[in-house]
């Protein structure tokens, strides 16, 4: 069994998930077992709301088929990308922190063992606002997004948190969480020791 864990941050896009993973990243930052995940995306770097690293459409694809993703996925016209480093961070005791795709919950809990998946849920009245801010996409991009998105958390979500009011108070969530399951990965290996 690995010592370390997965936390998969899903949730809709412009629900605030990389505000909030910089919040905890923060607190985190000088702890030697947790790491927050930087994805591969086949978008320009200049997107300041994520620290990601930017590749090409074929370099994506090239990294792919070459399985230097532990997870990777399609959506809204983006690739996205796990890097395989990640499977020997949680197999060497490190929590490893992403935002992940609803659609990976399934495949993150059979690629890494201990998992837990954490959705960030906002309004609908909250999220357009969001999206309208961020300016990333254009108003009937927006109102088509709304139009089909559920707002009801995916299958096999651990905990939801709710997004609605100040950063602070879903950052703090997230940073609970964090720390439960450091507690409970401390819980298993005395367990795994008797």
């Amino acid at each position: 069994m690995a010592s370390g864990a997965f936390i998969a941050v899903v949730g809709p896009s412009g629900a605030g998930k990389d505000s909030i993973l910089n919040f905890a990243k923060r607190r985190f930052v000088e702890s030697e077992t947790v790491t927050f995940v930087r994805r591969f995306i086949t978008r320009p770097g200049e997107d300041a709301t994520e620290d990601h690293i930017p590749v090409t459409e074929d370099d994506f694809l090239d990294a792919d088929h070459s399985n230097r993703f532990a997870l990777s996925w399609h959506a809204h016209g983006l690739r996205y990308g796990i890097p395989i480093a990640t499977i020997e961070q949680v197999r060497s005791g490190t929590t490893v922190v992403a935002n992940l795709s609803r659609t990976m919950i399934a495949e993150a809990r059979q690629r890494y063992g201990l998992c837990f998946a954490v959705a960030v849920s906002v309004d609908a009245q909250v999220l357009r606002q969001r999206l309208e801010a961020r300016g990333r996409e254009t108003r009937q991009e927006i109102e088509h997004r709304l139009a089909r998105m559920d707002f009801s958390p995916p299958q096999g979500v651990d905990i939801v948190i709710e997004n609605n009011g100040p950063l602070e108070l879903a950052g703090e969530q997230l940073c609970g969480v964090i720390a439960s399951v450091g507690a409970h990965k401390a819980q298993l290996r005395l367990q795994a020791r008797v």
